[in-house]
């Protein structure tokens, strides 16, 4: 009977334990989805440094899947239907533009947009106008006449073309028939005056053409901006070999944002540790230092309020439509 009832006692034990072992390490690990770019992008190899800092500073705790995605409009459509703790990178613009139905979500309106909480923001997609350093060409109406490359269907080929529409510039400037990827060595022969680019910044490819041929990063005026109605932005002197001076430039803000079906607790662990590791992450990649609490001013939308937390200890500078 004593064996029987230890046999028993011994059975109960076992459970527990094997219970609790089930209950602790399984479920401490928190999965996320990253959305990000196309494979080929700046911003897809952003979101690879992401998901590893995420594990370095929690010790594995929270494991973040990046997927391909064929650009922001899509990552945004994708919110209104993925489940669980959702991650996508996209323009801050876009949000409203959802949420309305309009331009590109016409008649796409999801109630669920609503839903939709910024966590924060990354490197942005910086314009570049880049010349080379033995021209002539200091300024945009140096351009008239000249030839420039502006790629083929990427956010910067449509910016440029508007650019230089803004000012005067068009029919005025022969527009190179080369792929954008072979800027470098058309710019080093002579077959193009320059190329324009939109990237977060340093540019691999404006390093490149600075260490290879010598190149000008061509400033906007302030008039010049306010045309264009993007965000101002200054790349600082020495981002650039032979950049001496700091370039004034436009860009377009990129936020990391996320559902209100991620919970507080993931939403504040994300945020913290992304802020945690940002300046090891800009040891690895130049383009993370640009980023600063200050972007939280082109977040036009709620942050969530896991993340919110962060910046409310971190006493950031937020706004009432925030909150």
């Amino acid at each position: 009977m004593k064996l029987f009832t230890r046999s028993i006692l011994a059975a109960s034990v076992f459970a527990l334990s094997s219970m609790a072992l089930l209950s602790t390490p399984a479920t401490a690990e928190t999965r996320v989805t990253y959305k990000s770019a196309k494979s080929t992008s700046s911003y897809y190899q952003m979101g690879v440094q992401f998901s590893q800092a995420m594990k370095n500073g929690t010790d594995g705790d929270v494991i973040v899947t990046v997927e391909e995605s064929q650009g922001s409009v899509q990552n945004v459509m994708e919110a209104a239907v993925r489940d669980g703790n959702y991650l996508f990178t996209t323009p801050p613009a876009l949000i409203g533009l959802a949420r309305q139905g309009k331009a590109m979500f016409k008649d796409k309106t999801n109630p669920k947009f609503a839903d939709i909480r910024a966590l924060f923001p990354i490197p942005s997609l910086t314009m570049h106008f880049v010349v080379r350093a033995d021209s002539s060409i200091s300024s945009f109406a140096d351009l008239e006449g000249k030839t420039i490359l502006l790629g083929k269907g990427s956010f910067g080929a449509k910016e440029g073309a508007k650019y230089l529409k803004l000012f005067g510039l068009e029919g005025k400037v022969k527009i190179a028939d080369v792929e954008l990827s072979n800027a470098g060595p058309a710019l080093k022969n002579g077959q193009i005056d320059g190329f324009v680019t939109a990237g977060s910044f340093p540019a691999p490819n404006v390093i490149e053409a600075a260490a290879g041929t010598g190149v000008k990063v061509l400033s906007l005026t302030e008039d010049q901006i306010a045309q264009t109605k993007r965000t101002r932005l200054v790349i600082p002197a020495g981002t650039y070999k032979g950049q001496d001076t700091d370039i004034v430039t436009t860009s377009l803000p990129v936020v990391a944002y996320s559902t209100t079906q991620m919970d507080d607790d993931t939403a504040y662990t994300l945020t913290k540790t992304y802020w945690n590791e940002r300046e090891k992450m800009s040891g690895e990649a130049a383009w993370w230092g640009a980023v600063s609490t200050d972007m939280l001013a082109n977040i036009s939308t709620e942050i969530h309020p896991g993340a919110l937390k962060v910046y409310e200890e971190a006493g950031a500078p937020l706004q009432d439509h925030h909150r």
